[in-house]
């Protein structure tokens, strides 16, 4: 059993692995000059996951952030070309956000980067020992199974 303090190492790594992720990714981004912050391209990728154009409350929640921040988001994405707002079809009084020839492309452009950083972080480890990180890290993204009391 593991006291509060035999995880901070641990607790440490995490962080700075998460820290070196970004950091590799960005670095990797910048090559493309796509002309996206990353808060930008995190919001064409969960745009991607709808079938189809979502409102912006849709986008905020699923972002987990405050739907004034979406706004600012689109906002860049729409003048740069990447997303464009369109009214929706059943209620005049809601916009959604649709991704445009020019967002699927940066969307594509962004992929690539992210695998070549991913390839990148995970070129040390053999393939045993990626999948062994790939069930760790499914373990920790899911979180502990559900307690049922009786």
């Amino acid at each position: 059993m593991s006291t509060p303090d035999s995880d901070g190492p641990l607790a440490e790594q995490l962080l700075r692995l998460t820290r070196r992720v970004w950091r590799i990714q960005k670095r990797h981004l910048a090559t493309r000059d796509l002309g996206v912050t990353p808060a930008q391209s995190r919001l064409l990728r969960t745009l991607a996951h709808y079938d189809a154009p979502p409102r912006m409350a849709d986008l905020a929640a699923r972002l987990e952030v405050v739907p004034r921040a979406v706004t600012t988001l689109v906002d860049g994405l729409e003048t740069s070309g990447k997303v464009c707002r369109v009214a929706d079809p059943t209620n005049r009084r809601v916009t959604r956000i649709e991704l445009t020839d020019d967002g699927r492309e940066t969307l594509r452009e962004l992929r690539a980067a992210r695998r070549s950083a991913a390839e990148e972080i995970l070129a040390p480890l053999s393939p045993e020992q990626r999948e062994v990180l790939a069930g760790l890290l499914d373990t920790l993204i899911d979180g502990p199974a559900p307690v049922e009391h009786c």
